[in-house]
């Protein structure tokens, strides 16, 4: 079990709860731009040795990995507090 998934003693729950979502997403920032800075650097080097390719290819997992980037954001800054396990919690709690 990791030591973040209980809220520290002294520490307000819900505002743990988001600095983990923040935290989560500042790290899948930077594997997002390490590995896609890697896919265009083998692109760029290797666009002479291939032909039939009229475009770059690694647009497609830019793109793609960038809408579930952008949904990260929108979980950890815009709207961190409507995924919150214990509010979900209290709703099932709380169902007649």
């Amino acid at each position: 079990m990791s030591k973040y998934n209980n809220t520290p003693e002294g520490k307000d729950p819900e505002l743990w709860e988001i600095a983990k979502k923040r935290a989560s997403f500042k790290t899948h920032l930077i594997t997002y731009v390490l590995v896609n800075a890697f896919l265009w650097a083998i692109w760029f080097f290797s666009k002479e040795n291939v032909h039939s390719v009229e475009y770059p290819w690694p647009i497609w997992t830019t793109i793609g990995w960038g809408i579930g980037l952008a949904m990260h954001y929108a979980s950890a800054y815009i709207f961190p507090r409507i995924n919150s396990v214990e509010q979900e919690y209290n709703k099932l709690k709380n169902k007649p």
